[in-house]
């Protein structure tokens, strides 16, 4: 499917649900809109199809409803929607209660996105929200453990469950230069240069300020399931994150996993030079380089190399 792609997932779960009529369709959906801070309701009466098509070729069509956070949805805002997504006056009542449903389901469980596409109306003036999408805010789910009981790994990369394990914020890509970084800004400016210089990287990995020796050994492990990385980069500006814990972590995963492919380190910042003697005296093959640039044409040049069966300088 456009959600999967190519490669398809494994289907491991089936949901069976009463079949409906549909005379309409209708797009609706809660989201937090970060411009003000504040709940928006985005709605039109083109559902059924991708709202980001809808806004390309009938912008009109988009309706747009703000929401004071601390009054909340008022009725009538709902009546109002009612009408501008053209219900008849015998569905105004029940358009109503569901959208009033639906923003408190929003704000209940500390939603991020609710989307209904498509909330449909019956031949017998039914109006029924047939398929929905929710998004739930991470930072929120203590207070949910219900909302976190559902969580399915199966439908997630198996990468990025083991990562969160070890807090690590991980997302896989389709490149072969593996990332290790820390921080979120830098690691997305170590993406960018990769590509710049004619690289792909492999992932999104951010160590995080605070990570430990362990962290940084399970990174690795992590990096190197991905057959399809040729090099790994690790970028680190030591501020928080101190280079010669980085270092130490380096040479542990080295010993640990047993690198097949050429590491490119960077390291910059707190305790710089007692990192750099760590891994000097370490023995483990690295190539060190001297600047972000320096270190995203290294890691292209040794994944290139790597791929055709070469030795990187």
């Amino acid at each position: 499917t456009h959600q999967t792609g190519p490669a398809g997932r494994v289907v491991n779960k089936v949901l069976v649900a009463e079949a409906a009529q549909i005379a309409r369709e209708v797009y609706f959906a809660i989201l937090l809109d970060r411009a003000t801070a504040a709940p928006l309701i985005v709605a039109s009466t083109e559902g059924g199809v991708e709202i980001e098509s809808v806004a390309a070729k009938s912008p009109e069509k988009i309706i747009r409803e703000s929401i004071d956070p601390l009054a909340g949805l008022q009725p009538f805002q709902t009546r109002k929607l009612a009408k501008q997504l053209q219900f008849e006056s015998s569905q105004l009542k029940a358009a109503s209660k569901l959208f009033d449903g639906l923003y408190r389901t929003f704000i209940g469980p500390d939603c991020s996105m609710v989307e209904v596409n498509p909330l449909v109306v019956t031949p017998k003036g039914e109006v029924l929200a047939l398929d929905a999408k929710f998004n739930f805010d991470d930072n929120a789910l203590f207070r949910h453990p219900e909302v976190a009981a559902m969580r399915d790994i199966a439908e997630e990369d198996p990468r990025e469950v083991e990562a969160s394990k070890h807090g690590l914020n991980y997302i896989g890509l389709d490149g072969n230069i593996a990332c290790l970084v820390n921080g979120a800004g830098l690691a997305m400016a170590t993406m960018d240069i990769i590509k710049f210089y004619g690289g792909n990287p492999a992932n999104f990995l951010d160590v995080g300020g605070g990570a430990t020796e362990e962290q940084v050994t399970e990174a690795f492990k992590i990096l190197i399931t991905d057959k399809k990385v040729q090099a790994i980069l690790v970028n680190i500006f030591g501020g928080i994150m101190k280079c010669d814990v980085i270092a130490q972590g380096i040479i542990n995963a080295a010993k640990t996993v047993h690198l097949s492919v050429p590491l490119v380190v960077r390291l910059e910042g707190t305790n710089v030079e007692k990192g750099k003697r760590l891994l000097k005296e370490s023995g483990v093959a690295l190539i060190t380089a001297d600047d972000l640039a320096d270190a995203a044409q290294k890691a292209v040049e040794a994944a290139s190399s790597k791929s055709q069966g070469g030795n990187p300088k």
